[in-house]
């Protein structure tokens, strides 16, 4: 069995993004990549700042509503069947609501291989990355450094802090051609 689905879930700025591109170039094969930050770019611009869709507070806070709740299972299940009709798929989440967050995707992931990664790094980190990407509400990155990880368990963890992003593909990339958990 080989792994189908590689999910990072990381805090905004840990780093997630930097080890998707490396592991594309690490994998044998070809791999796709997917980030929750596409999918809110491809919302529309009503379901921005609206209380059905995604809003985000001056304090780095986010909260969602059922118009991208309902968009988010049709995204999950379009990537699911990518990864059944045989692409190698990575995923760079983050789990805002923890556990519920994951069961989301362990839904739409049933009967797949996947391997569950969980992308630490420590939140003054992430702040100082998150000034200087510029694209984000400041605070973010140290609210969601540890709150996305709480009552989650993983496959595989990397801690960005002091590990660059090739190091952490590596470390992934070697778990993910092992035997991966199978899903639920």
């Amino acid at each position: 069995m080989t792994t189908d689905v590689i999910v990072l879930n990381g805090g905004s700025s840990s780093g997630k993004s930097g080890i998707v591109r490396c592991l594309q170039e690490v994998l044998p094969g070809p791999w796709m990549a997917f980030g929750v930050d596409s999918f809110v770019e491809a919302l529309p611009a009503k379901l921005r700042d609206s209380d059905s869709g995604i809003t985000f507070t001056a304090d780095g806070g986010v909260s969602v509503g059922a118009e991208f709740r309902a968009l988010e299972a049709a995204w999950t299940e379009g990537i699911a069947a990518m990864a059944r009709a045989g692409a190698g798929i990575i995923v760079d989440e983050v789990f805002l609501g923890g556990p519920a967050s994951r069961q989301r995707w362990e839904k739409a992931l049933s009967g797949l291989a996947v391997l569950w990664v969980g992308v630490r790094c420590d939140g003054e980190v992430a702040a100082g990355r998150e000034i200087a990407r510029g694209d984000r509400v400041r605070g973010m990155a140290a609210s969601q450094a540890r709150s996305v990880h709480e009552g989650l368990s993983y496959d595989v963890e990397v801690d960005t802090t002091h590990t660059e992003s090739l190091e952490c593909a590596r470390t992934i990339a070697a778990r993910a051609t092992q035997t991966p958990s199978p899903q639920r």
